[in-house]
């Protein structure tokens, strides 16, 4: 009792053991039963994910890749694109610090996301390629790639450029050959060899008919070439009749700038002019949109001309923002001044129901600087991006757009804008997600349309191996979104005129189906609702081009490099043996005795409870058989 009264402690010292990690990479894409190595590659896994002495000697743990990356449950080798850096930087975040070899079972043929010779080597851990597919060289002529811009302009002429690749030992001579239909449009001989093994080749067609072209490049195949399917391909070219003018007014210099510019004409339908307030005034008839970063007194004429002839406007406001210009501008919204500054983080509003939101989530975004204090809105406004300070959300809008007496308004509180794409690119590797939010915003606020219920969101042609997703957004006859519509969607093939009918689910602020199985084709289709006469259609086609069937052979030379200069050791898939002794017999992985030393105090130590009681219950017996108690 007095022991614990003092509560003394000690060290206590225990001694485990801590296996290496083994991880196994397998490339789940379409590329491996295309080269019949799906059943091998199946094999492999099977063989390594049961070997005994891997199992003894390891801490075995198995994932596949294609689109993503994920635990392999089952594998089915039908992924249509081969995204190596998805994996890798998955890895990274699941073994970082920690020892790690990976096993890559995989024909190292990459179509998507950055170069895994690159991403690789951040990992600072040994890889061990296990080489899928036939290594034998055959001559092949491929059509590398074909670079062309999404739009055209009526009448026009738009330019393409061509990327032929040759594999082999002697001189080859064919015809690359642009048609559409059974109209061949250019054409032209090449002659290639193992000293010229490539041609870039550039023509200009003429963009002749508003509305959606397809195009098929094609170099004649070589007499018995064994894969004929990257001979071809087909691309297509929306043609329309004029582009979106935005003028983004700013009466300084601001990195917000330059990033709302390029977020804007990432999409060719839309050009930007950034002007100063005067030169604006001059030209205001010649846009559709205008976009007023920072108003002050430079703008006083500007605002009056604005209103006079009712422009949709967007304006951003911040740290150099003369918020009396901006409040007496204007009838609809009043920002308070108290001449102080604080940070805002963005926080989406789920419910918001104008336009459709996608992939987006603005988690983590760093914070935008604006004016400390309330924005009154005088006319009915909907928020799509909510105010969070320090983390807590706070009923304040950042992002609001309205409409009133015929012109669209849209209010931003706060700069900063530039920091919001950086992060989107740290986060996702490309710019793509920030550009199409701001786009669908943009597009909002440039269109004059009535607002309709029924709305929807698509592309007018999509490449076989895009994600195809149709996006809807259905409004009560209040114009509020209603989550609780039956829409569904009729699909008809033209070329076929297969038809079929499918629901779609809502997520989020909108209703959503993804086509991504569907055939190439022409399409027309109609989203109806089933509880009311509202219905909304419209058409888009898919152009056949399968990436993962561009592929001969496997990728030897690069999975070698990928081997040495990680400080691995490459493997053909009859070596399966040979690799398991390797890695046995590899100094690198053996297993590792580890201790932890922790204090103790004596009060949490069971045995002396358990040795207190027993010597109370002793003494009790003791006194009891004497007669002392």
């Amino acid at each position: 009792m007095l022991l614990l009264v003092i509560n003394p402690k000690f060290e206590a010292v225990t001694y485990y053991e801590e296996k290496p990690n083994l991880v196994i990479a397998l490339d789940n894409s379409e590329s491996i039963a295309y080269l019949k190595q799906d059943e091998i590659a199946t094999q492999i896994y099977n063989d390594l994910s049961k070997n005994s002495s891997l199992l003894d000697r390891f801490n075995l743990e198995a994932y596949m890749f294609g689109n993503s990356t994920s635990p392999i449950d089952s594998l089915d080798f039908k992924d249509n694109q081969s995204n190596f850096s998805s994996f890798f930087k998955n890895y990274n975040e699941l073994y970082k610090g920690q020892i790690a070899p990976i096993l890559l079972v995989s024909d190292g043929n990459q179509t998507l996301g950055n170069d895994y010779l690159y991403s690789a080597k951040q990992n600072k851990q040994a890889i061990f390629p296990i080489i899928l597919g036939d290594t034998t060289n055959f001559s092949d002529l491929r059509l590398q790639q074909v670079n062309v811009n999404r739009f055209a302009y009526l009448k026009n002429r738009f330019p393409v450029e061509m990327i032929i690749n040759y594999s082999g030992e002697e001189s080859v001579s064919s015809q690359l050959r642009i048609s559409s239909g059974n109209t061949v449009l250019f054409s032209k001989n090449i002659t290639l060899d193992n000293s010229k093994a490539s041609e870039i080749i550039n023509t200009t067609l003429n963009a002749s008919q508003v509305g959606v072209k397809t195009y098929k490049v094609e170099i004649l195949p070589l007499e018995n070439e064994k894969n004929t399917v990257n001979n071809y391909k087909n691309f297509g070219v929306e043609v329309i009749d004029q582009k979106t003018n935005i003028a983004l007014i700013a009466d300084g210099l601001h990195p917000d700038l330059g990033a709302l510019k390029k977020s804007i004409e990432s999409n060719e339908q839309r050009s930007v002019s950034i002007l100063k307030p005067k030169e604006a005034l001059l030209k205001l008839n010649d846009f559709q949109l205008v976009i007023l970063y920072q108003p002050n007194n430079n703008f006083n004429d500007l605002l009056d001309a604005i209103s006079r002839i009712k422009l949709n406007t967007f304006t951003i406001t911040g740290n150099t923002t003369d918020f009396n210009v901006v409040n007496d501008s204007q009838v609809f919204f009043s920002q308070e001044i108290t001449n102080q500054s604080e940070d805002f983080q963005p926080t989406v509003n789920t419910n918001y129901g104008t336009f459709i939101i996608d992939n987006i989530t603005f988690n983590n975004y760093p914070p935008l600087q604006s004016e400390f204090g309330s924005v009154t809105f005088k006319a009915p406004e909907e928020t799509l991006l909510f105010k969070r300070v320090n983390g807590v959300n706070i009923d304040a809008p950042l992002l609001s757009s309205f409409e009133a007496n015929g012109q669209k308004y849209a209010l931003l509180s706060g700069e900063g804008i530039w920091r919001w794409r950086a992060q989107c690119y740290l986060d996702t590797d490309s710019f793509s997600d920030f550009d199409n939010f701001i786009g669908k915003l943009v597009q909002y606020l440039s269109s004059n349309k009535k607002r309709n219920r029924l709305n929807l969101d698509y592309k007018s042609f999509y490449n076989q191996n895009e994600t195809i997703v149709l996006s809807a957004q259905f409004f009560n006859k209040s114009y509020e979104f209603d989550g609780n519509a039956n829409l569904q969607v009729t699909y008809k093939n033209n070329d076929t005129n297969e038809t079929k009918t499918l629901p779609l689910l809502l997520k989020n602020a909108s209703y959503r189906i993804d086509l991504s199985s569907i055939k190439p084709g022409d399409y027309s289709f109609t989203v109806k609702n089933q509880d009311e006469p509202v219905s909304s259609s419209g058409r888009f086609k898919v152009l056949e081009y399968n990436v993962e069937q561009q592929f001969l052979n496997a990728d030897v030379t690069k999975l070698n490099s990928l081997a040495t200069s990680t400080n691995g050791k490459s493997f053909y898939s009859n070596q399966i043996n040979n690799l398991v002794d390797s890695l046995l017999n590899d100094t690198r992985y053996a297993t590792i005795q580890k201790s932890k030393r922790s204090t103790i105090p004596i009060i949490d130590w069971k045995y002396l409870l358990g040795l207190i009681a027993l010597a109370l219950s002793l003494e009790w017996f003791i006194r009891k058989y004497n007669g002392l108690i």
